[in-house]
């Protein structure tokens, strides 16, 4: 991981100056999304980019630790071996970003990879995910429960009340306790936008969450009705910018919920090169949050090797 984010002062002031234009983010979203994608060897190398910033993630009702096992194996074989021979990446070590799971579910997980030798870190959803609507005591002792387990990434959520209602002094309070109680473990806060009302409330929720210290702001916790969008991501990538300018602290970037195509991949991967530079486009600043996309992924480097698609039963379940 890259270094920590130490946050600064809440600056109310800064907040308070925060405007956004919807239009011209609208019309900016529009022109990544429409615009035309690299094809061949480098679509299959920036494909290869995506898998390992991919944080694999099952987060059902019915998980059981050997479905996890499952999905950690995956994480340390993303793409087939042979397909990865066939493009000489076979040496190259490429294992997805990390694995995401319930706190219930951290020991699991952690056994799973530390069985297969592998270091790959896990991450786990916690603080009353995905409402954040649970006592305050019960949200921190969650966090301090799955690093306990080993968890060294933690997906807070953060109480989407207290932005709707301004309370960003609330917010920024329980943002820093959230991070005193991840302790050396990475903090992604995951902001729900969906639920946040406006762009503007978006813009001014990432500022207060990388104010009080967050590593990464992540768009959603996949169970919204609306989850990443590009033109929320364009927001909250802005507020990353301005708080490295600010603060020379860099914040990574997590879209969730929803990215499912490999195409999505690559729209994702460009909007973080146009706005936050190549320094971004690593695992350790940014994320993408995916529980189906791996399998598309794979079945497009496999027609990049073999010219042809792959039948159901030609690639292992994720």
């Amino acid at each position: 991981m890259s270094a920590r984010n130490q946050g600064i002062p809440l600056d109310l002031g800064w907040i308070s100056k925060v405007q956004v234009n919807q239009p011209a983010v609208l019309r900016r979203a529009e022109q990544i999304q429409s615009r035309r994608t690299v094809k061949k060897d480098w679509q299959a190398a920036w494909l290869l980019k995506a898998v390992t910033c991919i944080d694999l993630t099952t987060l059902s009702g019915d998980d059981t630790p050997s479905n996890v096992h499952r999905l950690c194996f995956k994480a340390k074989h993303p793409i087939r071996e042979d397909l990865l021979k066939a493009l000489a990446m076979h040496e190259k070590g490429i294992t997805t970003g990390a694995v995401c799971v319930y706190p219930a579910r951290v020991c699991d997980a952690v056994k799973a990879l530390k069985a297969a030798n592998c270091n790959i870190p896990v991450a786990s959803v916690a603080t009353g995910f995905p409402a954040g609507q649970t006592l305050l005591k019960t949200r921190l002792e969650e966090v301090r429960l799955a690093v306990e387990d080993g968890a060294s990434e933690i997906d807070i959520v953060i109480n989407r009340s207290l932005a709707l209602t301004g309370q960003w002094e609330a917010l920024y309070d329980e943002i820093c306790k959230f991070r005193k109680a991840c302790g050396e473990a990475h903090m992604k806060t995951i902001l729900g936008t969906g639920e946040l009302g406006s762009l503007t409330n978006v813009y001014k929720a990432s500022l207060v969450a990388m104010m009080a210290g967050s590593d990464f702001i992540k768009t959603s916790t996949g169970k919204e009705t609306v989850n990443a969008t590009f033109p929320v991501a364009l927001v909250m990538v802005r507020a990353i910018r301005d708080f490295f300018w600010k603060t020379g602290n860099k914040v990574g970037f997590k879209p969730a919920g929803g990215i499912r195509s490999a195409k999505e991949a690559l729209a994702w991967l460009s909007l973080m090169k146009e706005e936050l530079g190549d320094e971004w486009l690593q695992p350790t600043l940014f994320r993408l949050g995916a529980s189906t996309l791996l399998s598309d992924i794979e079945r497009q480097i496999y027609h990049h090797v073999t010219g042809r698609y792959a039948a159901y039963h030609d690639l292992p379940m994720a």
